[in-house]
């Protein structure tokens, strides 16, 4: 899909969101890739995968749609160091 580009998505949600919502609203969106419920200050984390920066931009906004997010934050991968394969 030529997707280069990379971001993780902290996504923060005005009042509680169960896994089912987060997958309904998130599903949709072709560019993102996974979605975790994590713990901490944001309620999930969204792996996002684009062609170049302006596609990311379009993605987050796609995300922020949602009336019940309150707000993002978006890290961008610069380079990938290690990955260790699933066993």
């Amino acid at each position: 899909l030529g997707w280069t580009t990379e971001a993780y998505v902290e996504v923060y949600y005005r009042d509680n969101i169960s896994p089912a919502e987060l997958r309904r609203t998130l599903e949709p969106i072709p560019q993102v890739v996974g979605v975790w419920t994590i713990a901490g200050e944001a309620d999930a984390l969204v792996h996002v995968m684009a062609t170049d920066m302006a596609e990311i931009e379009v993605t987050v906004e796609r995300i922020r749609e949602n009336a019940r997010v309150g707000r993002t934050r978006s890290s961008l991968v610069m380079s990938r160091i290690l990955e260790r394969p699933r066993t």
